[in-house]
């Protein structure tokens, strides 16, 4: 029961935040509930591509497991049983109608960032904290959320941004998290990875780095035991 008080205690929140040299952030859920746009853009591509696949909230909740867009239309797949595979260019052009669509329901603003987000990326600028991305989804997908909620030149506020497809293992493997270390020249401890999910979780606790969790709408059920402090947002930690 101890640790459990303890990592629910918001307190703690406010001062792990503040006593970090840089502030590590996955994007999807963590800085925006994006994930239901992704379903939707997932449904899209499949109607565009003729397959009868349809993913609701449940399904999708459970093939979020798997990191990694293309990764999880393959997993789908597998699970149909339906010979044979498909092709590196099926699922390539699948991503392709998928993401682009994502981008266009990111640009009619309806995915804002989440509560406290904002707040706390200014609050870390002006404390002269350095700003990290570490995250399974694609650049372009980081590029349509953050031009959108920060305007163009938001990548000029970021030290360093890696995503799924700059390394050999998505998460839950901690190659993003050792990727971003290696280019802030930073140890673990002195950095604090801001997650909404076990599989993020798991994959900064791999690479050293104490986690901040906030829940979200898809992962608030996962387990966040070895997580420093879970909250329901970031309002307040600025």
């Amino acid at each position: 029961m101890q640790a459990e008080a303890f990592a629910l205690a918001p307190v703690d929140a406010a001062e792990l935040i503040r006593h970090a040299a840089a502030l590590i952030f996955d994007v999807d859920g963590t800085l925006a509930e994006t994930e239901e746009l992704h379903r939707l853009a997932f449904n899209h591509a499949f109607a565009r591509a003729g397959l009868d696949w349809q993913w609701d909230r449940s399904v999708y909740k459970d093939l979020l497991r798997v990191t990694g867009g293309k990764e999880r239309m393959r997993a789908y797949h597998a699970r149909l049983g339906i010979a044979p595979a498909l092709s590196d260019a099926d699922i390539a052009e699948l991503h392709r109608i998928k993401t682009a669509h994502y981008a266009e329901l990111i640009e009619t603003g309806c995915c804002p960032l989440r509560p406290g987000v904002a707040e706390l990326l200014a609050a870390a600028k002006a404390r002269g904290q350095r700003l990290a991305i570490a995250t399974t989804t694609s650049h372009g997908n980081i590029d349509a959320l953050l031009s959108q909620a920060l305007g163009t030149r938001w990548a000029a506020d970021f030290d360093a941004i890696v995503a799924g497809d700059d390394v050999r293992h998505k998460k839950p493997a901690p190659d993003v998290y050792l990727e971003i270390l290696a280019r802030l020249k930073l140890d673990a401890s002195d950095c604090v990875a801001i997650e909404d999910s076990a599989n993020g979780l798991i994959a900064a606790s791999r690479a050293g780095i104490p986690v901040l969790i906030t829940r979200s709408m898809f992962f608030g059920d996962d387990d966040f035991t070895a997580a420093r402090v879970v909250l329901d947002d970031l309002a307040g930690l600025g």
